[in-house]
């Protein structure tokens, strides 16, 4: 049956995806090592590049009469940068521009995260109308350069860092070091968002690449991190201040109105859906959904749930910017294909695979944030193969299970007879034979369907209701029918006429 084989399909793509998750991309297994050691002739060779710190300005005096009847946006930048800080920061910049405040405030202190979620956050402070102010409130490492470096003027408090920013991938629990290809796009990131600040772009280039040595600021082999007052010499930080208080007093904004947003239930269940387990789960289920739809007649509860956990997956991944309309789309249009080829083109084969091949296409560009090279290199193509792949397992798995015990059980026969008939109840349903003595009677017989058949049903030959398999198409209930065969339990039948309508086609 064509149901059959779309399960073959789905195994056999899972299958193949085990392998590309299992390769990971380029330089995914490569050792933590195998970068720097294999850069290290040419690096020994390279002279350091020349260094002439930057002139930056003071801080700004944005606020009038300290402040008073004046707004200021204070945005915290802590703990992990995940997926679901992106919309947050997006939000809080919104915030900032509707109430018209002088200034926002990033309170930075994290070890960083996500390298998507920072350059999501570093597009947005970039493109910001209100000038933004980075307080490194201790440290500012990894992503956390990223964003900090986006801002228009940073502050450094007593015994802050920042820097360390080279991407790494964790493979097998270790975190181990990336390819060339993501080193060059963060050396590319973070020189571009320095130098639009008005910073020296070797330097932040040498919190990327351990391999830039810069005079008198970094050696190659080390990777380079600030101290507060290094980040003063070097032409990163325009002040020292202590507290966030004085901060604002630099400002000119002592006594303005302090907007603090907070994290909203949205943005709570973007994060919470975002998870890798949970988007896993949610595409398990969907898909599950799914592929049982394809087996009942109607449209029920198994296809509103499925259609509902995927809806809920795509929803979390475009609040926080990982997916827009384009993979819902494609999503989309891989369930047409797979409709055309079970309702309409006899068999499965190009339309079918073009069908799963662009809904596991659609569902990995979701969990992708990044440009898709670069995603490649750092093994994310992979980890969202492998999360994809879980979930079509998971989904044939419990579709054999389903399939294997639910029908035996009093809840499964319950649901299928009242689905399908109205009710399981012998006496309103007295000429229902679930295991007729022989079933070659019916050869040749014509009789109507019970049922939609797609491909399988019920259907009512010789005043009696069987079940019965569609030969080759999707029959609607009430048509008129005909059996062409009987094989062992399955009666195999076939619209009446179809046979004649061939022969004319022909």
């Amino acid at each position: 049956m064509k149901q059959a084989r779309i399960v073959l399909w789905a195994a056999l793509l899972a299958g193949g995806l085990v392998s590309l998750a299992r390769a990971g991309g380029p330089d995914a297994g490569a050792p933590a090592e195998a970068p720097a050691s294999a850069a290290a002739p040419a690096s020994a060779a390279a002279a350091p590049r020349p260094f002439e710190a930057q002139k930056l300005p003071p801080l700004p005096t944005l606020g009038e009469g300290d402040g008073v009847g004046q707004t200021v946006v204070v945005v915290p930048i802590r703990g992990t940068i995940d997926q679901g800080l992106a919309p947050f920061v997006k939000r809080s910049l919104e915030v900032a521009r509707s109430r018209g405040a002088k200034a926002i405030i990033l309170d930075v202190d994290t070890f960083g995260g996500r390298v998507d979620a920072a350059v999501i956050i570093r597009d947005a402070l970039l493109a910001a109308d209100v000038p933004v102010i980075a307080f490194v409130n201790r440290r500012a490492i990894s992503a956390g350069a990223l964003i900090s470096y986006a801002a228009d003027f940073i502050a450094f408090t007593n015994g802050a860092s920042m820097g360390a920013a080279t991407p790494i991938q964790v493979e097998g629990g270790k975190a181990e070091a990336v390819g060339e290809k993501v080193v060059s796009y963060m050396r590319s990131e973070m020189r571009a968002t320095a130098e639009a600040n008005g910073r020296n772009g070797d330097v932040a280039e040498a919190m990327v690449d351990r391999e830039v040595a810069v005079a008198g600021v970094s050696e190659a082999g080390r990777l380079l991190t600030v101290t507060t007052e290094q980040a003063l010499k070097f032409g990163i930080a325009n002040a020292q201040i202590e507290t966030l208080d004085a901060l604002l007093g630099q400002l000119g904004l002592a006594k303005a109105t302090r907007v603090e947003p907070t994290i909203n239930w949205a943005e709570k269940l973007a994060r919470f859906l975002t998870d890798p387990v949970v988007s896993g789960l949610l595409m398990s289920l969907g898909m599950l959904g799914l592929l049982l739809e394809f087996y009942s007649p109607g449209f029920g509860f198994a296809g509103g749930f499925g259609l509902l956990c995927l809806l809920f997956f795509f929803g979390g991944h475009m609040v926080v910017d990982l997916a827009g309309w384009e993979e819902l789309l494609l999503f989309v249009l891989g369930l047409v294909l797979l409709g055309v080829e079970i309702f309409i083109i006899p068999g499965f084969g190009v339309v079918g695979a073009l069908g799963i091949a662009a809904i596991a296409g659609s569902l990995v560009m979701a969990l992708v944030g990044m440009p898709m090279s670069t995603a490649w290199a750092m093994g994310e193509v992979g980890g969202a193969l492998g999360v994809v792949m879980l979930a079509l397992s998971g989904a044939v798995v419990g579709l054999f299970l389903l399939a294997r015990f639910i029908p035996r059980s009093r809840l499964g026969r319950r649901l299928v007879l009242e689905t399908t008939l109205g009710s399981s109840r012998a006496e309103e349903a007295p000429d229902f034979h679930a295991h007729p003595a022989s079933w070659q009677r019916y050869l040749g017989q014509t009789g109507v369907a019970r049922t939609d058949l797609r491909l399988s049903g019920k259907a009512t030959i010789g005043g009696e209701v069987v079940d019965v398999v569609s030969q080759f198409e999707y029959i609607r209930k009430g048509t008129p029918i005909r059996v062409v065969a009987v094989e062992g339990v399955r009666i195999v039948v076939i619209r009446e006429g179809a046979e004649a309508e061939g022969e004319a086609d022909g």
